[in-house]
């Protein structure tokens, strides 16, 4: 689990916003699996707890999807668009106000798209929104060209097989034999809900691969006990509005799945309880929203150890030119240092931000005491060195 920035942030907002975008129940898409297909494998790749793939089935593409199972909602690109969109109005989508990069509220248009194909499966007559994905793009430096929701897999089994790195799909027309610790999916279809243990007490949690936390808790199910008391972590601007994290560590072990995590790194919140990838990550989850069960297989039996959560204080929105600061935790060598909301960040460690992929950088501060980085104030660069510090011991 790491302090987010916005546009990580933006994945998992996107489940507040399911109430005023969910398609209606009377519009369906059409989903076309090969004839005597069992399974439909792709390759992913896992990019700062995302899990992506990226598919191509005509001249146009190839074109890069986060697969987001807290979502209800699929997203698209602009260019994406400009090429599947349909005339046919998206009525069922409804267009969403969101808040925008610069503060202000910017309109989601809803899209009805012709095909989108994930290898040799066909999505029909889906409905979307419509996107900029430049600055997610810039976080991950990769092209990003659309969410897609998982909702959208309603008619398949959908597995992600995360240590091999592998999406699978199958047609949901039988019950298939699903592998490793079955549980049920509860509440409706839409949402990919399971009970998970916590000490001696179960609750729901959302499986929302579009996180990259360890667990998120509503503290209003249930006051959990701490090691580490929960402390503010950033300020972080989402689409909903600004949010500022609430972190600590959980004095119980988490179970799921059959595997233990020892008392995880939390983060507090006012949504439905949901585990993210860093919990997921260790298991080949397979989902079937048509017969209400996931599965769990791992490869190991040992307990999984949650690491300190280590930071400079401060994140970031990512651009391709510089990194504007979005927040500063209080009391952190960031803020020691005299760091404020707006500052531009032009080199890390003496190099062009541009040469800072998020794998890298996140791994620097898992391991460097200190980074220097390099703040723009009109034509004039300075250097501050900032020590990193364990925020959740």
């Amino acid at each position: 689990m790491r302090l987010r920035p916005w546009v990580a942030c933006f994945v998992a907002a996107l489940s507040l916003l399911v109430g005023c975008a969910t398609p209606k129940s009377g519009v369906s898409h059409r989903t076309v699996v090969p004839p005597k297909a069992t399974s439909v494998t792709l390759p992913a790749e896992l990019v700062g707890g995302q899990f992506l793939v990226v598919t191509h089935w005509d001249t146009n593409g190839p074109w890069r999807f986060i697969v987001d199972t807290g979502s209800t909602v699929t997203l698209v690109s602009q260019e994406f668009a400009r090429h599947y969109a349909t005339e046919v109005p998206a009525g069922d989508m409804a267009a969403v106000h969101v808040r925008s990069a610069d503060g202000r509220s910017a309109l989601l248009p809803g899209v009805r798209v012709s095909t989108l194909a994930l290898g040799a499966v066909h999505f029909e007559n889906v409905t979307a929104l419509i996107f900029d994905f430049d600055e997610l793009s810039a976080h991950y430096g990769r092209k990003i060209d659309g969410i897609i929701g998982y909702t959208l897999f309603r008619d398949t089994v959908l597995t992600l097989d995360y240590p091999r790195a592998q999406l699978h799909l199958a047609p949901a027309a039988v019950t298939p034999n699903l592998p490793g610790r079955v549980l049920p999916l509860l509440g409706d279809w839409s949402h990919p809900v399971v009970a998970a243990q916590l000490g001696d007490r179960s609750f729901n949690v959302l499986l929302d691969s579009g996180s990259d936390s360890s667990l998120r808790l509503n503290p209003d199910i249930f006051t959990p006990s701490y090691v580490v008391p929960p402390r503010p972590g950033a300020t972080i601007a989402t689409l909903t509005g600004d949010h500022q994290q609430e972190l600590g560590r959980l004095a119980d072990d988490l179970a799921l799945g059959g595997r233990t995590f020892e008392r995880p790194v939390v983060e507090l919140t006012d949504q439905p309880s949901a585990v993210g990838s860093e919990v997921l990550r260790h298991f080949r989850v397979t989902l079937d929203p048509q017969h209400g069960f996931a599965s769990f297989e791992r490869d190991g039996d040992d307990p999984v150890a949650s690491r300190p959560l280590r930071s400079v204080g401060v994140s970031f929105r990512h651009f391709p030119a510089y990194w504007r600061v979005v927040s500063v935790v209080a009391g952190s060598p960031a803020d020691d240092a005299g760091l404020e909301s707006g500052d531009l960040v032009t080199r890390i460690n003496s190099e062009l931000v541009e040469q800072w992929g998020l794998e890298r950088y996140e791994m620097l501060v898992r391991t460097a005491s200190a980074i220097d980085f390099t703040l723009l104030n009109g034509h004039t660069e300075t250097v501050e060195h900032i020590r990193t510090f364990v925020l959740v011991p």
